[in-house]
């Protein structure tokens, strides 16, 4: 009930052909996707279990990836502690939002949250058995500091002062969501995720001093609860902050976005490391793409298995809206024959 090679680069095994994951590998660009949201709205698909597997089959299925992620979305649990959340054209919105300690006070109780949660169990279970049986499965959960900025400014980019200098208000933050983060990375490796990634969105932002102060410590916290099953991806860390989180004992890998060369990382022995071709080049005409492609793969093949090993192909980040279909057919395809 998994998939050889990505379990290879979980165990930094040598071999000749990467996995092929992305992130938003089911999303806007898909046909499959479209044509579930045609008949239901994003939380219908979120949280009806068997609708969320069938849009983490769809890609899978198409696209031969090797693994299938959970269809969900990061600010679920904020909601699951009473901010209220909805989607709509401009994004996701939430209900209220954290100005003071007191308002720590307005959110529901951990059993309470914890139960709200539970559908992502269910959504994990139903995918299990929805792909197939060689392919893998892995959970996530929005990164604590990237949900504290949320709960504050309701978004994770611009110049995020309040959560930056609201060092007393994110620790309370802190206390109550790591909690609850636990427990959902819990419910989903009991449903059948063979690893839960730690999408950090804000943490690009964050200079090296404040990520090892103020971001860091909260990861530690959920890798030491579940050694050997969390990873963690943040675009535009910063050196020092990618650093700083490759000494993380018991951290399983992380993703890299494409502003860094990943070949050196490589062959670590130590984390498996994702990613990390330019998401916006998959728009480039079929007959340029595949030129670049295949330029950016020679320093890949330059490397021995062993100095390759842990590699999990990808993007820099996620599958952008309107991505043309058959250059990620191209990319899989030309992945494959390369590495034989």
């Amino acid at each position: 009930m998994s998939n050889t090679r990505f379990q290879a680069a979980l165990k930094l095994e040598p071999q000749t052909t990467p996995p092929i994951w992305m992130m938003r590998q089911a999303g806007r660009y898909h046909w499959h996707y479209q044509n579930l949201r045609k008949k239901h709205s994003f939380e219908e698909l979120c949280k009806v279990p068997e609708l969320a597997a069938e849009v983490a089959f769809g890609p899978v299925d198409d696209f031969d990836f090797d693994t299938a992620i959970l269809f969900s979305d990061i600010l679920f649990p904020l909601e699951a502690f009473g901010m209220g959340l909805r989607f709509g054209d401009e994004g996701p919105k939430l209900g209220w939002h954290l100005s003071t300690l007191e308002d720590l006070n307005k959110f529901y109780p951990l059993e309470q949250a914890v139960e709200f949660m539970g559908f992502q169990k269910e959504a994990v279970i139903r995918t299990r058995k929805r792909i197939p049986k060689d392919k893998s499965l892995i959970g996530f959960i929005g990164g604590p500091w990237t949900l504290f900025c949320y709960a504050t400014q309701g978004k994770h980019d611009g110049n995020l002062i309040l959560p930056k200098v609201s060092a007393e208000l994110r620790e309370g933050f802190y206390e109550k969501m790591l909690a609850l983060l636990k427990e959902n990375i819990r419910l989903q490796l009991e449903g059948g995720a063979e690893i839960v990634m730690i999408f950090d969105t804000a943490a690009g932002d964050a200079s090296p001093v404040f990520f090892q102060e103020a971001i860091l410590p909260t990861i530690k916290v959920l890798v030491e609860a579940f050694p050997g099953k969390i990873g963690y991806y943040a675009k535009n860390l910063a050196p020092g902050s990618l650093q700083s989180l490759r000494e993380v004992s018991g951290l399983t890998g992380f993703g890299m976005d494409h502003r860094t060369d990943i070949v050196g990382f490589l062959g670590n022995g130590s984390h498996f490391v994702q990613g990390n071709f330019d998401q916006a080049l998959l728009f480039m005409e079929p007959g340029e793409f595949k030129k670049y492609l295949n330029r950016w793969i020679r320093p890949f093949l330059d490397l021995v298995p062993e100095k390759r090993a842990g590699w999990v192909c990808g993007l820099g980040h996620g599958v952008l809206p309107k991505t043309p279909e058959a250059n990620i057919r191209t990319f899989v395809s030309t992945i494959r024959e390369a590495f034989v």
